[in-house]
């Protein structure tokens, strides 16, 4: 799976013309349907005089399954929320929304016409954005000196992990990510590099974005 990396704040954007409507496209990253709601809110607050801004949702549910949300926002049932859900589908992400806004331009596109302009909409606020994949990561607990953190870092980054928490007393206690796929390698450069003297203490699992 995909997700996008852009916050609500900063959302991926790009708009387009079809006929005299203005189409445009946002899209972010969200950790609930609530945030959802509440991004397709703040892009009606920006486009007051916008006719419509339909939005399709994508989220992952605790307990794998993906949970999933649309709106057609006034538009014929099927030409609007739909072809957005589709484009996420299409694209394997989840944990993200996009609206599409339109401004009303006079001329009626037909059924066709809609889905196809709000699939485009919903593709170039994709294509502009910054994507991430979604992978499978061991969380580790490393208890470490001062004089080891610089070297522990720069091994952790080559491994594609992240830090998540640090704890600094008469030693650093850190909280790591790394994906699956090179945990075996982390735990053995990790004794190898600090000669058997830092062992990695694998705390669970989790998935998290990596960007692409």
């Amino acid at each position: 799976m995909q997700t996008i990396l852009d916050s609500a704040d900063q959302p991926a954007h790009d708009a387009f013309v079809e006929k005299k409507s203005e189409f445009i496209g946002d899209a972010c990253h969200i950790d609930s349907l609530d945030e959802a709601l509440a991004f397709v809110q703040m892009i009606r607050d920006r486009h007051p005089k916008a006719r419509h801004v339909a939005y399709a949702a994508v989220c992952g549910g605790s307990d794998g399954r993906l949970a999933e949300r649309m709106s057609d926002d006034g538009e014929p049932s099927g030409t609007a929320g739909k072809p957005i859900l589709d484009v996420l589908r299409a694209n394997e992400m989840t944990d993200c929304v996009i609206a599409v806004t339109r401004y009303f331009g006079g001329i009626l596109l037909g059924s066709g016409g809609l889905i196809r302009a709000y699939s485009t909409g919903a593709s170039i606020a994709v294509k502009a954005a910054t994507k991430a994949k979604i992978v499978p990561c061991s969380e580790y607990q490393v208890t470490l000196d001062y004089s080891q953190l610089g070297s522990f870092q720069n091994l952790l980054a080559s491994v594609q992990g992240d830090q998540a928490d640090a704890q600094y007393t008469d030693r650093i206690v850190l909280a790591v990510v790394v994906p699956q796929e090179q945990s075996q390698q982390f735990e053995s450069r990790v004794v190898e590099t600090f000669n058997a003297t830092v062992t990695p203490q694998k705390t669970g699992t989790s998935n998290r974005p990596v960007k692409m």
